[in-house]
């Protein structure tokens, strides 16, 4: 199992990256979690006609904007999108004129399916999650091959979190803030509340991600953080685009 971060900035692209996409390349399936501006990186790596399951967190642009770009994809096996309630609504609106090319004009056919919370089989074991964030966003756990991911983005620290991060290979945590600038209303992580989380959950890796472009304005502030991450959970690592993990 191979994962490529495509995107990894919080709120806008800058020179440090793109926004949040990160590609799972499995011995069956190719699972991408969010449609950020990093999603344009996605057929540089996509050679198979394996599935292709996209799960996005919620419904704030810097995480479904590159849904624009979906006209450049000509996947054969098409893309199923999956999302908590309201997913269809809101993708049949922006995915759409007058901002994009339509969704039935598409070269790749997409497929979009609602997820309540809990487990899924589809036909993967998904578990999905309310994380805490100013507005309703998903958390995923993933299994299969044998293996465990979590996906946390966007969230401040929250028993639900724990819960999908519990046992996982790797978890991907939001660090978005540091410890001095917060943003309560918004809810998101710093360094050692992600580092906490990993620790309490026995998780064997942490990946901070979705690093606030306008407080992580280098990528030497992000290895800031992972030293300050790594006090309290050692095997972590903060993501910048483009890195690839064997898990």
């Amino acid at each position: 199992m191979k994962m490529t971060f495509l995107g990894t900035n919080g709120w806008y692209s800058t020179d440090t990256g793109n926004t949040p996409c990160v590609l799972v390349d499995t011995e069956k399936y190719y699972i991408v979690f969010d449609a950020g501006d990093g999603i344009h990186k996605l057929d540089d790596y996509i050679k198979a006609d394996k599935p292709i399951y996209l799960f996005l967190s919620h419904f704030h642009m810097e995480h479904i904007g590159g849904l624009h770009m979906l006209s450049k994809f000509r996947f054969k096996q098409g893309i199923h999108i999956y999302g908590q309630k309201g997913t269809r609504d809101i993708l049949k609106c922006v995915i759409a004129h007058p901002f994009t090319c339509p969704a039935n004009a598409l070269p790749t056919k997409l497929t979009i399916r609602e997820l309540s919370e809990g487990l899924h089989r589809i036909p993967f074991r998904v578990t999905c999650r309310k994380l805490l964030h100013s507005d309703p966003c998903f958390g995923y756990r993933i299994e299969l091959d044998g293996k465990v991911i979590t996906y946390c983005t966007d969230t401040g620290i929250c028993n639900n979190s724990l819960l999908l991060a519990k046992n996982a290979d790797v978890l991907i945590h939001d660090c978005a803030e540091n410890s001095k600038e917060r943003t309560p209303k918004w809810q998101h992580s710093i360094p050692s509340e992600a580092a906490t989380i990993a620790k309490s959950a026995n998780a064997k890796q942490l990946v901070l991600f979705h690093f606030s472009a306008a407080l992580y304005k280098s990528i030497a502030e992000r290895k800031e953080a992972e030293k300050e991450a790594r006090l309290i959970f050692k095997n972590t690592i903060a993501a910048v685009d483009g890195m690839r993990l064997d898990v």
